[in-house]
């Protein structure tokens, strides 16, 4: 069963345990300038939400926070980097190693959020070689294997959208549980494997679509006591 499944059972709904990723960015950041306590505002402002939903996220991992000091920044760090899994690196895979592909494999911020890129896999291996990308880079014929012998559960997929179907189903079929898909195609998986979209030619449509425009207020739910 997924990653992200296996935390909605422990009841920690998908779209906090993604508030809480960004929650774990910032405190590492707080944490790397020397900074030891924030307040709920301050964090909820540097994440890009209201504080009022920072502190029920949080809630779903514990009580923490003292009124008028804040969180203590280590302290909170530490339980959601332990509520997320990511005590020890998570191997990954990335398949279709083309310009986004090669482009996300040379992107060092992976082992600073508790993942490690540990192979690509490509249809033409011998010419993702030539771009110097500093993992393995296998043959896709070989990714059954690899998957098995070093336990992967989570996969990168950049292949053009007309082969991502049949590649998502090698992976499934390999113990993928989570894929994060790149490719422009909706894929059909079993409910047991966790698939989040990345298409950015959407995503860059929907930010252009409020350009000039005035967002409308948010309701409002009734807050929790501040920090």
């Amino acid at each position: 069963m997924g990653v992200e499944v296996e935390r909605e059972k422990a009841g920690i709904p998908k779209k906090t345990i993604y508030r809480l990723s960004l929650y774990h960015r910032c405190l590492s950041k707080l944490t790397e300038n020397g900074i030891k306590t924030v307040s709920s505002s301050a964090l909820a402002k540097a994440a890009g939400v209201k504080a009022s939903q920072l502190r029920r996220d949080i809630s779903h991992v514990g009580q923490f926070g003292t009124r008028g000091l804040g969180y203590q920044v280590e302290e909170l760090r530490l339980v959601i980097r332990e509520a997320l899994g990511r005590e020890h690196l998570q191997p990954v895979i990335l398949v279709g190693a083309g310009n986004l592909g090669s482009a996300l494999l040379r992107y060092g911020g992976f082992q600073k959020e508790g993942f490690e890129v540990v192979a690509a896999f490509d249809a033409v291996p011998e010419a993702v070689v030539k771009r110097e990308i500093g993992v393995p880079v296998l043959g896709t014929d070989k990714m059954d294997q690899f998957i098995s012998q070093n336990a992967v559960k989570l996969a990168i997929l950049c292949v053009p959208g007309e082969n991502a179907q049949e590649v998502a189903n090698e992976l499934v079929l390999s113990g993928v549980q989570g894929i994060l898909n790149f490719s422009p195609t909706v894929l059909q998986v079993p409910d047991s494997v966790t698939v989040n979209n990345v298409d950015l030619a959407l995503e860059l449509e929907n930010v252009s679509f409020f350009i000039g425009r005035e967002s409308e207020p948010e309701s409002e739910e009734p807050p929790l006591e501040e920090l």
